[in-house]
């Protein structure tokens, strides 16, 4: 069942409004939860009307979802930034994971909401995760046809390694006010280059 887009905007304003919008959904449903949080403390938290936020979106749950897969693609992008330049692959790898990790750091409040999507809207969750396994394994399928790593199951690959960033995020970035991130980072990338074999 195909659920209701969000409205976009044509004017400058509107583009401006919308967003402002989104970033209060993202801090008040990042600390209160999607249940707790309502649609008069969105838009009390971004200065808008009440009936403003209708404009835009037709419900708390369109909201949530457009929140997900904006999330996604900002991180996405931040990453993908974060890697141009890297030489080859394996340093892709190290630099893709200080950025996700420095995603985590600095905007927590989407790793709980993404999280949180799992059970508010498991579609948007699947898409958002499904989404970066599609470009991480076309990624490393272009690696293996340029030689910087070896051949396999390139979509097996990029669910392991995104389980990976996902797991010491939340360990190291979450539940640590004071990691060392590039320490994490080194510790990965040398499991991540050189496996478990002595």
């Amino acid at each position: 069942m195909t659920k209701p887009a969000a409205s976009q905007p044509k004017t400058k304003r509107g583009i401006e409004r919308r967003a402002k919008i989104l970033a209060a959904a993202e801090q008040v449903i990042g600390e209160k939860g999607f249940a707790a949080a309502s649609i008069a403390d969105i838009t009390r938290a971004a200065e808008t009307a009440l009936g403003t936020f209708y404009i835009y979106f037709s419900s708390k749950e369109v909201l949530f979802r457009e929140l997900v897969e904006d999330m996604g693609r900002a991180t996405r992008t931040q990453t993908t930034e974060r890697i141009v330049d890297a030489p080859n692959r394996l340093e892709a790898e190290r630099a893709g994971l200080a950025a996700y990790l420095r995603v985590v750091r600095d905007r927590p409040l989407q790793y709980r909401i993404v999280e949180e999507a799992r059970f508010v809207d498991p579609e948007a969750y699947r898409t958002y995760y499904t989404e970066f396994g599609k470009a991480y394994a076309d990624q490393l399928e272009q690696a293996v046809q340029k030689g910087e790593i070896s051949p396999g199951d390139a979509e097996v690959r990029a669910w392991a390694l995104m389980g990976i960033a996902k797991a010491l995020g939340e360990r190291y970035v979450l539940w640590d006010d004071n990691v060392d991130i590039d320490r994490v980072v080194a510790e990965a990338h040398e499991l991540i280059c050189n496996g478990l074999a002595p």
